[in-house]
């Protein structure tokens, strides 16, 4: 007879969760790698913010806003949205209509701020930090 093995899935994100770290205007530090472009946080995984989309709302507020047309990362329990140094980066009222109506907790702050929580809370959290005003 054989011994029944069990496996477990090894979960990165709750054995050892990222450290996001020294955050200073235009660049930002997710464990080991500094970013100096808005990034995405998607379960775990970090990629470039596709901000494309959303270049043709930006004369509506001066700067280029957070739209339903990127790809946001909605598999999550809780949403964390840096908005940058100074909070400049708009986020349009259809992406906050549009969390409510999935029961995603959004969260909208300065991307300092947005840190904090993100590294006192990973558990089903994703994030889009803003890197510059």
């Amino acid at each position: 007879m054989g011994h029944a093995r069990v496996y477990t899935e090894w979960n990165s994100r709750e054995e050892i969760p990222m450290r996001l770290h020294d955050f200073c205007f235009g660049s930002l530090q997710i464990d080991e790698t500094v970013y100096e472009h808005d990034v995405v946080i998607d379960r775990g995984n970090i990629r470039k913010r596709d901000k494309k989309p959303s270049k043709k709302f930006r004369s509506q507020f001066a700067h280029t806003p957070l739209s339903l047309q990127e790809n946001i990362p909605w598999k999550c329990r809780r949403l964390v949205v840096g908005t940058g140094a100074y909070g400049s980066l708009p986020v349009m009222e259809e992406v906050k209509q549009e969390a409510k109506e999935r029961g995603i907790e959004l969260f909208v702050l300065p991307t300092a701020q947005a840190i904090e929580i993100l590294n006192k809370q990973v558990d089903d959290t994703n994030a889009i930090l803003h890197v510059t005003c």
